[in-house]
This record gives C-alpha cells, structure tokens and sequence, in this order.
C-alpha cells in the first residue's frame, strides 16, 4: 500500500515542496532551500526531520532524515559580516541580504517506496534521487507509515561522516512525538537499538537519553 501522501507531486510548488536536490550520492543527498516568497531567510529543516525526494526516472520515492544544515553567501569569495540590525531592520535597510544567502541540508538516506506503491524498503535504495529533483516535507501520517518497522535504525547506524547517535535520538524523539508517546513503540527501538549496539549500554544510555517528549 503506498504511504500516505507519497503520490505524485508534479504540480508546481507543491506546500511540502521545500527544497531541490543539487549534489546527491548513494547514501545521502544534499538539497538547497527554495528562496520564500517574502523577504525572510529560507527555512532550514531541523536536525533530524524527514524528507522525500522522487527519482523521475524509476519513480520511486526516496526517504531521508536531516543530519546537516547551513545557511551561508551564495559564493565562496563573500562571507556574511555582522551588521547589528534585527531582521525588520534587515528587511527595510538591507533587503538584498536575503537574495545573497541559500540554505542547504544533507539528508541520509534511510529508505525507499517503488512507484507501484506496494512496498516499502528500509535500506538504500538502487540509486538516490537525481540533480535538480524535487524535495519535500514529510508529513505525520507517512513517517508513523513508514516506521512501523524499525530496520531503517541498522542503516542510520552505518552512516558514515554524520553525527550518528545524537542523529538516532532526534529521529527517535521525532517519531515518539508524532505518534503521541506511545511506550510500546519506544520499547521496541530501544530493544533493537540494544542489539545494534552490541550491549553498548554507555552508548545506548546516551541516546535514549535525548528522547523526551
């Protein structure tokens, strides 16, 4: 059965629609924020949030959790300087600030649905989402869909170059939220956190540590 809401998003500037692929590899991909509509900065995803981007060609829909996020100059040559204004002095004396910044994230890759829609797979995908793809805001209902299993923590597990465990906890605490606190899913990753681990319980400890509600 297809996720909720994972269907197809051709139209133009879909609500979820938040971001566009630019640089992408097996295990993750990195995405630049569309520029708002008004004068603002663009609005960085928090630490551990979900998203999904659409590999055209194939048609299936990727997975990620958000692991990375800056906001810096356009180019490399400027760097942002401090001016000591607020942002509605920014937005009348300076209004050309917000043009010359962009807002990117590195999601890992954490799973995938085929286009089909009858069935979803926890582990990478044959191929991440491709260059100027689509990227979207996950919504409740598709993350409590998706995490009825929990063989997507062995993947987060192995990601390399991201801050892993402070990674799981916030992913954890995400979904313990959106699923209203329920104890016997949050018993059930602790459990296969535990064997992941190896009975590293220090480890352990310190993860479920960051999952409150």
């Amino acid at each position: 059965m297809r996720l909720p809401l994972a269907q197809s998003l051709a139209q133009a500037r879909h609500p979820l629609h938040i971001a566009e692929v630019v640089e992408t590899a097996t295990t993750e991909f990195l995405a630049q924020c569309l520029e708002p509509d008004s004068l603002d900065f663009a609005q960085m995803p928090p630490f551990g949030s979900w998203v999904r981007a659409v590999d055209e060609e194939s048609g299936n829909h990727i997975y990620g959790v958000v692991y990375h996020a800056t906001t810096r100059p356009l180019d490399s040559v400027h760097r942002a300087t401090a001016l000591g204004l607020s942002l509605m002095e920014l937005r009348e004396q300076q209004p050309q600030i917000f043009a010359m910044l962009k807002t990117e994230f590195r999601s890992a890759i954490v799973g995938f649905q085929t286009a089909q829609g009858d069935a979803v797979y926890q582990h990478l995908p044959p191929r991440p989402p491709q260059v100027h793809q689509a990227v979207y805001r996950c919504e409740p209902e598709e993350i409590i869909a998706f995490t009825e299993r929990l063989d997507f923590l062995r993947t987060l597990m192995e990601m390399r170059g991201a801050p892993v465990d402070g990674l799981i906890g916030a992913v954890i605490r995400t979904v313990y939220q959106f699923r209203r606190l329920d104890r016997a899913w949050l018993v059930q990753a602790g459990r296969t956190l535990n064997v992941l681990l190896k009975d590293d319980y220090d480890r352990l400890r310190i993860i479920l540590s960051q999952i409150h509600p």
